[in-house]
Formats: C-alpha cells, sequence, structure tokens
C-alpha cells in the first residue's frame, strides 16, 4: 500500500473545493481508528483542512452542514449501531425534515469483534437513514485480494467498509488489511466527490 501524501494545509486555486467529515462513535478506540484511517486515505487527494474525523461526543454541525461528504462509521451491538450512534441520527431529525443534507454524498463503515458480526445490517441501517436524509450513496468499489488478515476487503463488502477488531488494543486490531482498506477507501470517496464537484458553487 502506497503511504498517503498529505497535501499542503493551505488551499490553491487547484485544490478541490470539496470537503469530507468522517462521523464515528467509539467505545474502545477501534472504530476511531478506521475512521482515522479513512480521513489518511481521503490526505491522498485532499488537504487536511477538508478532510476530518468527527467524534459524535464533539459534533462540529458547521462543519458537517458544509461538507460534501458525510462518511458515518459505528460498532456493531446487537446488530445494530451503538445506541449514541443512534442518538446523533436521531438528533438530525430537523435536518431531515428541513432537507438540509439534501444532495450530499454518503459512504459508512461497521466494525465489529465477529468476522461477520452483523455489519451488513448496521450498513443497511445507515444507509437508509442517508436516503432518508435524501443523499447519494458511495460504496466499496474494490474487488477482494483474498482473505487473510493482510488482504484489502478480505470480507468482500461492497455496499460500505467492513472492518473486524479482535481483543486488543486499537494501535493492533483492526489488522493491516482492514486499515488498508480503510484507507483505500477514503482515497475513493474523496476520488469520487472530487470528479462529481458542482462547478462554481463554492466559490
Amino acid at each position: 500500500m502506497n503511504t498517503p501524501v498529505k497535501s499542503s494545509e493551505t488551499s490553491t486555486d487547484s485544490t478541490p473545493n470539496v470537503s469530507i467529515a468522517v462521523i464515528f462513535h467509539s467505545n474502545y478506540g477501534h472504530t476511531k481508528r478506521v475512521a482515522e484511517a479513512i480521513v489518511e486515505g481521503a490526505y491522498q487527494q485532499l488537504p487536511q483542512a477538508q478532510a476530518r474525523a468527527v467524534d459524535i461526543y464533539d459534533i462540529d454541525w458547521d462543519y458537517l452542514d458544509q461538507a460534501d461528504l458525510l462518511v458515518f462509521g459505528s460498532a456493531v451491538y446487537m446488530g445494530s449501531v451503538t445506541a449514541e450512534f443512534k442518538t446523533f441520527m436521531d438528533e438530525t431529525s430537523k435536518r431531515w425534515y428541513n432537507r438540509k443534507w439534501e444532495g450530499k454524498w454518503a459512504a459508512a463503515f461497521a466494525n465489529s469483534g465477529g468476522l461477520s458480526g452483523d455489519k451488513l445490517a448496521v450498513l443497511q441501517q445507515i444507509s437508509l437513514y442517508a436516503m432518508q436524509h435524501g443523499m447519494n450513496w458511495i460504496g466499496l468499489p474494490l474487488m477482494p485480494t483474498g482473505h487473510e488478515s493482510h488482504d484489502l476487503n478480505r470480507l468482500s463488502s461492497f455496499l460500505g467498509l467492513m472492518t473486524q477488531s479482535l481483543d486488543g488494543p486499537p494501535e493492533e486490531t483492526p489488522g493491516k488489511g482492514d486499515i488498508d482498506t480503510a484507507i483505500w477507501f477514503g482515497d475513493h470517496l474523496a476520488k469520487t466527490i472530487i470528479k462529481h464537484q458542482p462547478a462554481d458553487t463554492k466559490g
């Protein structure tokens, strides 16, 4: 995996005028690590000021409202997003009513201890949530390179990113393949919204 080259903090005329918010809830740090890896991947295309991981306990609503892409991520508890992440979802009801996020891009990731862990249910839950907001979905169009711990998209997920955390600190798990896939995903997400950015709408 190539090491991401982080762009300058200072925007220029050639800098894509788009931004990404990766919104997550993480009890033990594993889901946070995945969120940060997605942002790291986005830095291959965007300056650091234009891609940010946002903890649900420290929401910058202004940043979310102006972002072109919202990436939602949660651990999987009892086949669902965490209660804390669901609370965040419910807190956006006024934005839903006022169509505040309509037309934005959306994507998602799910992390669990089990190899399956019903992560698909969480991706579907978040996808439905994004559709209710009138957002446009970006999946994970990456063919698996294998099914070992070092392989990309080893869990063969295409609706969004799936990662697995074993019993260990977030510095060690999720493993290399999952983190590299998260970096790939962030790069792909940034490329996608750059490709489809509206002309002269933010100038």
